[in-house]
């Protein structure tokens, strides 16, 4: 082996190449507390070495940085380390004005700088991971992952598969449904949403997005709130219609989530299959207990009337979710389900709104309780996608072989949660896949 070494070496002096070996990047982040996504209180005070895109060593003794590696090193001064935020309930391609959709005027290449910026904007937020409901991120993804373009790993359902007169569709009411000769809905345009009728449409419809690389469905069998006309009180989907989308997405190694806020509408969802409900405000405390009971996620958020450009139908179901949501987190708390976060921006600016939505956790769960919920947790419901999770490692924690996706904080946010809600003054460090994103160390 040393003479093909000294082979090379002659070959390349022949030819005037140098062969070295690459030097390995590193960060070293020293004199660190540690919140490790599911402990309670910080760490003492601990080194951590971040060796390519993985962490590599967690210590309390001084860390000697392995030969051949380059390590920058980050004095922490006793700031808090913690794992990148996760948004489990995202819409990149929807942080827009909802006009802004319905303009004529409107071109892909516009909606897609859009999501260029809510992306980079969430990123530089501290969410380095989102689940993306809805929307064309595809692409989008590719580049983020190449780190050709700022913006967090995501995982995407592609389009939103909804019924003719549901929550995602959008067309004019006299327009006739694509089945009858009718054109694409706004929706479908942009490809945000597929109106699917019927147990073959809906197979469809699942198999197309996971052929685009969906990592999990995203299904609405209930009334919404964005949507133009139906209540949030309505079911969507018959039982069967549910059951194929389950069908098709189990047998092609993913899972299914469902748009839905009432009783009804949850409970026949849960009865054919599916494994997360998003939203569920509307919930009663029997139904609650009732996914705890058959080990369903509820992944839901922290809704406010504040959109005045809603018409005065949508501002009336806004109000109902409202209304709901408190009992139904202090339920889910008490049955202890298994619970996510998300923020659910829809035709709204992402970005540090994000961090103001999660900091509002605290009326029902201490700050640690509810940065579990945004890391830890939530990255439990993104390990759902099985054989179609794009990104297999350890997220939402940090420990030893985890992807390095951290945060550098001032202050303790698990004492002190409103420290998330001011991330330009309180992240001095983002690093997404052991890149780092923002230094103002």
């Amino acid at each position: 082996m040393k003479n093909i070494a000294k082979a090379f070496v002659l070959i390349g002096g022949l030819f005037g190449v140098s062969f070295v070996h690459a030097q390995q990047a590193a960060t070293l982040y020293e004199n660190v507390r540690v919140f490790n996504g599911t402990a309670d209180k910080l760490s003492v005070p601990t080194n951590v070495l971040v060796v390519g895109n993985t962490i590599k060593t967690i210590s309390s003794k001084p860390i000697e940085i392995p030969q051949g590696i380059v390590a920058t090193r980050i004095a922490g001064d006793g700031r808090t380390l913690m794992p990148g935020l996760i948004d489990a309930h995202a819409h990149l391609y929807l942080g827009v004005p909802q006009s802004l959709l319905f303009d004529p005027a409107t071109t892909p290449a516009l909606l897609d700088q859009k999501a260029y910026e809510s992306s980079k904007a969430t990123l530089m937020s501290g969410f380095t991971t989102v689940r993306d409901m809805g929307g064309p991120m595809f692409k989008f993804k590719s580049e983020f992952d190449a780190a050709k373009a700022p913006g967090p790993r995501i995982y995407p359902s592609g389009t939103m598969i909804t019924q003719t007169s549901g929550h995602g569709d959008y067309s004019a009411p006299e327009a006739l449904p694509r089945s009858f000769g009718g054109p694409l809905s706004i929706g479908e345009v942009y490809r945000i949403s597929t109106l699917a009728d019927g147990r073959d449409q809906v197979l469809t419809a699942v198999r197309f997005n996971i052929r685009n690389g969906a990592s999990q469905i995203k299904l609405a069998t209930g009334g919404g709130v964005a949507s133009p006309s139906d209540p949030v009180t309505v079911q969507e989907y018959t039982a069967d219609e549910i059951k194929a989308a389950v069908e098709a997405a189990t047998d092609l190694g993913t899972y299914v989530s469902t748009h839905a806020y009432n009783t009804k509408s949850v409970r026949r969802s849960v009865d054919a299959g599916v494994k997360s409900i998003e939203h569920g405000q509307l919930l009663d405390e029997a139904t609650v207990k009732y996914l705890k009971n058959k080990d369903v996620w509820l992944s839901t958020q922290v809704f406010e009337e504040f959109d005045n450009t809603y018409s005065p139908l949508q501002r009336h179901k806004e109000h109902q979710v409202v209304q709901g949501e408190s009992d139904v987190f202090k339920w889910a708390i008490k049955y202890n389900v298994k619970m996510a976060w998300g923020s659910d921006f829809f035709f709204q600016t992402y970005g540090v709104a994000q961090n103001q939505q999660l900091a509002k956790l605290k009326k029902w769960m201490s700050p640690a309780r509810a940065l579990k919920m945004a890391t830890h947790d939530n990255a439990q419901l993104m390990a759902l996608s099985g054989i179609r999770n794009p990104y297999p490692g350890k997220l939402g924690v940090v420990q030893e072989g985890a992807y390095a996706d951290l945060l550098l904080v001032d202050g303790d946010p698990t004492t002190n949660l409103d420290i998330i809600a001011d991330p330009a003054k309180n992240f001095r460090i983002i690093m997404k896949d052991g890149k780092i994103y923002k230094n103002t160390l």
